[in-house]
């Protein structure tokens, strides 16, 4: 059995954050269909850096997080479209979608309308600002809401600042939360029987990610600091320089202190009154970071991070992206698959990362091609064959 196995989704979501979500569905088991708008499907359809893809309408955007999912057209403006959309509305468990607010119920269906039909029916709304509050009614993508939620203001240095993620974080944390909350939705009508509305805002998702930072300024009332690469919590904890590139080290507790300034032959810093305790190593990292780096500078990367690790010293190499996605224990652990995809070829894709002892996440068939299961689910909804050449004709698939 898989974790969500009988399980179907409704997925009319586009770009990143609702496919993100949908993609975790998916992997763990439920059939989602995605809806897409006959005249291009889904944007990220035709956003990648491979122009032949992008014609394609198999963009490696789309590519990235479409895994396991069916495709299917339906033109919702037209009222042949809005009576197939009501026709599977009744049939799945979850709505998810990634419109602004207002969109689905300008379309005639609100969470209330659906509700009607299929009372189980748990509908999750993604937006930037969520479904409420002054903001709600205001585009967002990733990087608004990056500048909106303190992220790009913690990020970088006094020289480099503010300073965005190099990736869609907001975006993909928001994904994340959907999924997560569609979970529990599933959970607690397993117990009652009763569906409900979630509303998800990319916004409310990635500040509690702020974390330690927040509650130094909420609790502690302390401005976060611009550190760079430096950890605020401990020091030594951040990237120094090598021999021959980089190495992360983190230091944080007083015992590793003293066994990293041993492994470097610097004892002598273990009484210096500017290093002793951690709060004064703080103070004065500035200061400590220099001294440590004059012993790193005479030896590779490689040769500390096995001579930190084995003292039981946190450290690592700071490594490329390609570095990290084929390293040793990304393989072994099986972060990434390879998955045959019709008129692209074999793509590498991300797996599922939580590990079920039970009832394993598995990638089981490639992102679908626009409107690749229309015929199939429309069929199954009892349409037959002349049917499906006149909603043809008139544009509804």
């Amino acid at each position: 059995m898989r974790l969500l196995e009988n399980i179907r989704v409704l997925d009319m979501t586009n770009v990143l954050s609702g496919p993100f979500a949908t993609m975790h569905l998916a992997l763990l088991g439920a059939e989602v269909i995605k809806v897409e708008n006959p005249d291009g499907g889904d944007l990220a359809r035709k956003l990648g850096n491979v122009p032949k893809l992008n014609q394609k309408l198999m963009g490696t955007s789309f590519l990235a997080q479409n895994a396991n999912k069916k495709s299917i057209t339906l033109n919702l403006k037209t009222e042949e479209g809005k009576e197939i959309f009501r026709k599977l509305v009744k049939t799945v468990d979850v709505l998810v979608e990634n419109f602004r607010p207002t969109v689905m119920s300008r379309l005639g269906f609100s969470y209330e309308t659906l509700c009607q039909i299929n009372p189980k029916l748990i509908y999750c709304a993604i937006s930037g600002f969520g479904q409420t509050g002054p903001d709600a009614f205001k585009p967002a993508y990733d990087q608004i809401i990056q500048g909106l939620s303190g992220v790009m203001a913690i990020n970088g240095t006094e020289q480099l600042n503010p300073l965005r993620a190099g990736f869609p974080v907001c975006d993909t944390v928001g994904g994340m939360n959907a999924a997560f909350a569609i979970m529990a939705a599933l959970y607690y009508r397993e117990h009652t029987g009763e569906g409900q509305f979630i509303d998800i805002a990319l916004l409310d998702s990635i500040m509690p990610l702020l974390g330690w930072v927040a509650a130094n300024l909420l609790i502690g009332g302390q401005q976060p600091v611009l550190l760079g690469n430096d950890n605020f919590t401990a020091a030594p904890s951040g990237m120094f320089k090598t021999k021959d590139s980089y190495i992360n080290i983190a230091a944080n507790q007083q015992q590793q202190w003293e066994d990293l300034l041993d492994e470097l032959g610097l004892p002598e810093l273990k009484t210096d009154a500017r290093f002793q305790e951690r709060d004064t190593r703080k103070a004065n990292r500035f200061l400590l970071t220099p001294l440590l780096e004059t012993k790193l500078v005479h030896q590779p990367t490689s040769h500390w991070v096995d001579v930190l690790n084995r003292k039981g010293i946190p450290s690592g190499e700071v490594v490329s992206l390609e570095g990290a996605l084929t390293s040793e224990q990304a393989q072994h652990r099986h972060v990434i698959e390879n998955i045959e995809t019709p008129g692209v070829g074999n793509i590498k894709i991300f797996n599922m990362t939580a590990k079920f002892s039970k009832t394993p996440a598995e990638i089981t068939s490639p992102p679908p091609g626009l409107s690749e299961h229309t015929i199939e689910i429309l069929t199954e909804l009892g349409y037959r064959e002349e049917d499906l050449g006149l909603f043809k004709e008139k544009n509804v698939i």
